[in-house]
């Protein structure tokens, strides 16, 4: 196998693409991950990791680091705020620049799409996906599935209901990339002005997703709805939000799932967040496995 197809071998752009096979081999490390009594196990020791951020985040940056140091990498991080993007620098001179210092991996959020996947044709070291746009976001979709999972043993045959704004969503779309190929049922709940047609799924009533095994929603992407494309968050939440009036009705053996951060008594009433049936915080706690797993499989 040439240099450049090991490479993209290792890298994880999306799950779009990814096989079934290859999404349970991550899967069963994150749990083998999980498991380790040791907090910090060094099999990556000597290796550079840059976590390249030029879209705001807390979450998945820390997350990310988390992963990284317990596998006892070496970590940079970058933020564009303070980089020479502000100064009219390029993501390829940037990426291009940290690659010839001689990191080993690059961890990649930005906002336009089209330029990770552009990005991996040019660099020759892998790279992982940690948000592009509104294309992807494979770990958080990953760590999802662990999350479903661990809950009901299996993915086939779940009905899995994704409530919110779709249309902007990276997190929808890898859920239902990955989800179909297990076999689960994935459906949407969205305002017609969130909804995103071409993603091929039913688009359901909000008493129908109520019916789910999973239900999932989605932040309200404020900073996305620059042109009035919401009516307001108090609308919002009588249509489409989980209040503890509609949670009562869900079943008994259902999950609530949310990827963070929370737009609490919008999306999802506050009482809920921590709810019996919720898988919030666990969510957030699965993802350093996961992303462990993800790291070791791109250096290892």
């Amino acid at each position: 196998m040439t240099t450049a197809a090991l490479v993209k071998q290792r890298s994880l752009l999306g799950l779009k693409e990814l096989g079934r096979e290859e999404i349970e081999s991550i899967l069963d490390r994150a749990a083998y991950w999980e498991a380790s009594p040791n907090k910090i196990e060094p099999v990556l020791q000597g290796k550079f990791i840059a976590n390249m951020f030029f879209e705001n985040s807390t979450r998945t940056r820390f997350s990310f680091e988390v992963a990284e140091k317990r596998l006892g990498a070496e970590v940079l991080n970058f933020s564009a705020a303070v980089s020479s993007v502000q100064k009219g620098e390029s993501i390829y001179d940037t990426v291009r620049t940290l690659e010839s210092m001689g990191i080993d991996a690059g961890i990649i959020r930005l906002k336009p799409i089209g330029v990770l996947a552009d990005l991996a044709t040019k660099i020759k070291v892998p790279l992982i996906n940690a948000g592009d746009g509104n294309n992807e976001h494979p770990t958080q979709g990953l760590l999802d599935l662990y999350t479903m999972r661990k809950q009901f043993g299996e993915l086939r045959g779940l009905t899995v209901s994704i409530i919110g704004d779709i249309l902007h969503s990276r997190v929808a779309r890898s859920n239902l990339y990955a989800l179909r190929k297990f076999g689960a049922n994935v459906q949407f709940c969205a305002p017609g002005s969130m909804s995103a047609p071409e993603l091929d799924a039913p688009l359901v009533s909000m008493e129908e997703a109520l019916k789910a095994d999973v239900i999932m929603m989605l932040r309200v992407q404020l900073e996305r709805h620059e042109s009035g494309i919401m009516a307001g968050a108090e609308a919002y939440r009588e249509q489409y939000g989980l209040t503890a009036e509609r949670a009562a009705r869900i079943a008994s053996h259902a999950i609530i799932m949310h990827p963070a951060p929370i737009n609490r008594n919008v999306e999802i009433d506050d009482e809920l967040v921590e709810h019996p049936q919720s898988r919030i915080f666990p969510q957030m706690q699965n993802g350093v496995p996961i992303r462990m797993a993800v790291i070791e499989r791109a250096l290892t």
